[in-house]
């Protein structure tokens, strides 16, 4: 088994500590590194190699928006994982135009954190579903604001995507392959023009595309 590297980069040291302490506790993730804000984080990766960076958005210096733009420049292999609260939400946006490839609740468990983690290992994208239903909420608009034509099948794949499940959890729940579903996320970002998924569940919400 693989170890996956981890940064934790957060200005408030109890919750880094804390958060060290439940991943160290995860037998494939060990954390190499610790950070205040994305100036130190470019510190250590550095001196260390790094898979998986767990990001803070709000930050003095440099703030996990720019710290995560700049990985995604520079470091294009490591994977990113915004750490929010619900009051953060307006954030969103921009965290996914940073290049963000999941998003994760502060108040998370061990058992969300390590799927979070081993999903954007697999090069898919993790979104809290806790976290989404709120973004849902805050952003969708009353009605449709554009005329897309998806099918039955594509509609409820999307929302799946938003809901943050992994193409295995949507291959299981609907009983059709993972290819099958690689085939019909494909056919929503060339409908939509997102260019992943993490723009197609914002371009999916602030269009009013997904249910309530």
């Amino acid at each position: 088994m693989e170890i996956i590297r981890l940064a934790i980069v957060d200005d408030h040291e109890i919750f880094r500590k804390g958060l060290r302490v439940i991943l160290n506790e995860i037998d494939e993730l060990k954390v190499v590194g610790e950070a205040q804000n994305g100036h130190e984080l470019f510190e250590i990766l550095k001196h260390h190699e790094i898979d998986v960076i767990l990001m803070d958005i709000r930050m003095p210096i440099m703030d996990g928006i720019e710290a995560t733009k700049k990985v995604v420049e520079k470091y294009p292999h490591i994977k990113v994982i915004a750490l929010t609260m619900f009051e953060e939400i307006s954030y969103f946006n921009q965290m996914v135009e940073a290049g963000a490839d999941g998003f994760l609740l502060k108040k998370t468990n061990k058992d969300e954190l390590s799927r979070a983690i081993n999903q954007v290992m697999m090069d898919e994208n993790y979104f809290s579903e806790e976290f989404m239903s709120n973004v849902n909420k805050t952003q969708r608009p009353k009605s449709r604001l554009i005329n897309i034509e998806l099918t039955e099948r594509e509609q409820e794949i999307l929302e799946f995507i938003c809901k943050g499940m992994s193409n295995a959890e949507i291959s299981k729940f609907l009983g059709i392959s993972a290819r099958t579903i690689d085939g019909h996320r494909a056919h929503l970002l060339e409908k939509t023009g997102a260019k992943n998924s993490p723009h197609l569940v914002m371009f999916a919400i602030k269009n009013g595309l997904i249910q309530a």
